[in-house]
């Protein structure tokens, strides 16, 4: 493990989640009156790059606000978070904006309008990443377009970078983004669809996705933990037993923080600890970003998995 911060690059989506906290959702047709109503910074890349961020890791954020009120308020919480916003651009428009219905039990429901985040430039995304002082790892997901994320990662693999793509929404991936991608982290859902295409169209990337040590497979499962498969072998690792508040932003937790994990140099699987541990931290409270352990808090889980594995 090595003891300089990583150098981590986030190419994706920024967000503000307006969430509402329900009894239960209403059926078609029917209005129901929420408990309480409140406004987040999200995005799963804005999220993943906070994580990374409160892990002690240099940051830096490839993407798009509005020229809004809440594009400013986005580039003021990534500044305030010690986020590199240099590849931020501001287009003009709305922001991307979520709308977040949470139940009693923690279950979210959310609709996504990209805004902003439908117009990040392929170009300026690989121009930023070939700008980086520095690049270990470089993080994509689905919610600015592919053709975005592919150009950064082909800026990545000529660095000599790791990526690591968390194929959400669940969507049909371009076989070329595939292709670029070292680590895929999908949840349940996600990889549902992605195994239902890959029987469809045989497709070879997809299928040695966790058969070669080359590229990685590492699928989130809630509260079960996750699951990592790599060179054909698979383990499951668990996570603590918690009570889940809101589930918002657990997976993009879980990806930041897998992601500093790698660029720390632990073990996959120990990233992969360090990715549930942040993760099962967050459901204990409401929100996606504020719910995330703080840099004290982070630092002190990233301390606790290498007193457990210099001692195991």
């Amino acid at each position: 493990m090595t003891s300089e911060p990583p150098a981590i690059a986030v190419i994706g989506s920024a967000n503000i989640d307006l969430v509402a906290d329900l009894d239960r959702v209403p059926a078609a047709g029917e209005t129901v009156l929420g408990r309480r109503f409140a406004q987040h910074f999200g995005g799963k890349g804005a999220n993943q790059a906070v994580m990374a961020a409160r892990l002690g890791a240099r940051v830096a954020f490839i993407g798009a606000v509005g020229d809004d009120a809440y594009g400013r308020q986005t580039l003021e919480n990534f500044q305030a978070e010690g986020i590199d916003t240099t590849a931020l651009a501001t287009v003009p428009g709305s922001s991307g904006l979520a709308s977040i219905w949470v139940e009693r039990d923690g279950t979210n429901r959310i609709v996504v309008f990209a805004g902003a985040n439908g117009l990040v430039d392929p170009e300026a995304a690989r121009r930023a990443v070939e700008g980086l002082d520095g690049v270990d790892v470089v993080i994509g997901q689905l919610e600015i377009p592919e053709v975005a994320t592919i150009a950064a990662f082909r800026a990545a693999k000529a660095r000599g970078a790791t990526t690591v793509l968390n194929p959400a929404p669940a969507a049909d991936l371009e076989r070329e983004l595939l292709g670029l991608t070292d680590w895929l982290v999908p949840n349940e859902v996600e990889l549902a669809q992605l195994a239902e295409r890959a029987m469809a169209d045989a497709d070879p990337d997809l299928a040695t996705f966790g058969t070669t040590a080359r590229r990685g497979l590492v699928v989130t499962l809630g509260e079960a933990g996750a699951e990592i498969v790599l060179d054909k072998r698979a383990d499951r690792l668990p996570a603590p037993g918690v009570e889940a508040v809101d589930t918002t932003g657990a997976g993009d937790a879980f990806v930041g923080a897998f992601a500093v994990g790698l660029g720390l140099g632990l073990t996959p699987r120990d990233a992969v600890r360090l990715g549930i541990g942040c993760a099962s931290t967050s459901v204990t409270r409401p929100g996606a970003q504020r719910s995330f352990p703080d840099r004290a808090a982070a630092a002190a889980i990233l301390a606790s998995l290498e007193r457990a594995t210099q001692t195991s």
